[in-house]
């Protein structure tokens, strides 16, 4: 069986729901990060970023079917995010991605992407 995507390489879908809650561990306690999540439970949150993720990295196109074009950065223009939120929204990222014991080369690459990811979701240098 070949694999022919980073999605299948990195164990498919339980490695993103993996991913993705041990992230949302870190936000849940985070004052300046929580509040940018109006839901009262984070559930809906965490299922957006997993279909977003997987389908970004060759899974299935759950997250186009359910919600269109990803348009991160305009998704994200309703919240300040600020050099302190990405920050902040990194040092979570890194905990849950050294979290999943990835292969090196796969880290590296998912690594890359969520940083370049939260670099360019910045959209104000207010406080």
């Amino acid at each position: 069986m070949t694999q022919d995507s980073f999605f299948d390489a990195v164990g498919g879908h339980d490695t993103f729901v993996r991913l993705v809650d041990a992230f949302y561990d870190g936000v849940a306690d985070d004052p300046v990060l929580r509040p940018m999540y109006p839901e009262e439970d984070l559930g809906p949150a965490k299922e957006r970023l997993t279909m977003f993720l997987e389908q970004y990295w060759g899974g299935p196109g759950t997250y186009s079917a359910q919600r269109g074009h990803p348009r991160l950065r305009m998704r994200h223009m309703p919240f300040k995010v600020n050099p302190d939120a990405r920050d902040r929204w990194l040092a979570h990222m890194r905990t849950a991605v050294d979290s999943l014991g990835l292969a090196p080369i796969h880290e590296s690459q998912l690594w890359d992407y969520l940083e370049r990811a939260a670099f360019s979701m910045i959209n104000t240098f207010e406080d």
